[in-house]
């Protein structure tokens, strides 16, 4: 990777909400000014690539100023919907390729719009890990909404999908859209932040001592969801298991993937496992769903 390329990523260009418009792509503050609850000083926003002769991971750390990308389906095959992609990275860092932009262009491949989220990391001190991320991710899914028609995409297929981390993120807006978890500020606010599905791979942190931890609140309103995680996975693969069975008894649809093997933070990236399959079957279940489909 360049240094060049290196510098983009770190020191990206913001503009105001309301100003980009859908061709342009580039990273955008989500927040108007300063992020909820954030007073403390994390250091700057550092982009490190991997060390040579390790696999190629691009970590983003110190996140203070939260971003949203909008990557726009090609017009000829764009199906309107559209997902809000969350690395993931133990709500420490952000593994901004491998679970980021690499997801983005892929699900442009099979017509979604997708919306990269650079949320806050890492954990503020005496809250919940997920707490300031959930935020941004709350914030994100009204903004993209709110832009359904500037950006030409339904605003009734709006998901979201995260990885480890970002997948129990990707899990909690899921679960917790009911309430924000900040103070209303302006009228992004008053728009939905309820996704219509959520796709989660190797999601983390939602087990404890074998049983849902205590945030995972299911109900009939919880939106469908797409489970992929492999058995021999470090970050437990109960996380999707315990999940699965709580929707399905809820009568929710869901459906869920586990592999023999396959481990941890494959991403999309190809293996001799066949964990590296999760997205041919999580675009079938989203044909099946009608989420491909022309608006």
């Amino acid at each position: 990777m360049s240094l060049n390329w290196i510098a983009l990523l770190t020191v990206f260009v913001f503009v105001n909400i309301p100003s980009i418009s859908a061709t342009e792509g580039k990273p955008e503050n989500i927040w108007p000014s300063t992020a909820p609850q954030e007073t403390d000083n994390i250091g700057e926003e550092k982009a490190t690539p991997s060390k040579p002769g390790q696999k190629q991971v691009l970590r983003i750390s110190n996140v203070s100023t939260p971003t949203l990308q909008f990557y726009p389906a090609p017009k000829g095959k764009n199906s309107g919907t559209t997902i809000v992609v969350c690395p993931g990275g133990g709500y420490n860092i952000l593994a901004f390729d491998l679970e980021g932009t690499e997801v983005c262009e892929w699900l442009n491949t099979i017509g979604v719009n997708a919306v990269l989220l650079k949320y806050r990391v890492p954990r503020r001190a005496g809250l919940p890990p997920y707490h300031a991320p959930l935020q941004d991710a709350q914030r994100t899914l009204s903004i993209t909404r709110a832009r359904a028609k500037q950006w030409e995409i339904a605003e009734d297929r709006i998901g979201i999908l995260g990885f480890s981390a970002g997948g129990n993120l990707a899990a909690m807006a899921a679960l917790k859209y009911s309430q924000r978890n900040y103070d209303e500020i302006d009228a992004i606010d008053k728009v939905s932040c309820r996704p219509d599905f959520a796709v989660l791979v190797y999601p983390a942190y939602l087990v404890k001592d074998g049983k849902l931890v205590p945030e995972v609140q299911v109900t009939k309103n919880t939106p469908p969801m797409f489970m992929a995680h492999a058995y021999n996975d470090g970050v437990t693969p109960e996380s999707s298991v315990l999940l699965w069975l709580a929707l399905k008894r809820t009568g929710v649809l869901a459906e869920m993937h586990i592999t023999e093997t396959g481990g941890h933070g494959y991403g999309l990236r190809k293996s001799s496992s066949n964990s590296h399959r999760w997205p041919q079957r999580c675009e079938q279940w989203m044909r099946e769903r009608g989420l491909l489909g022309k608006m």
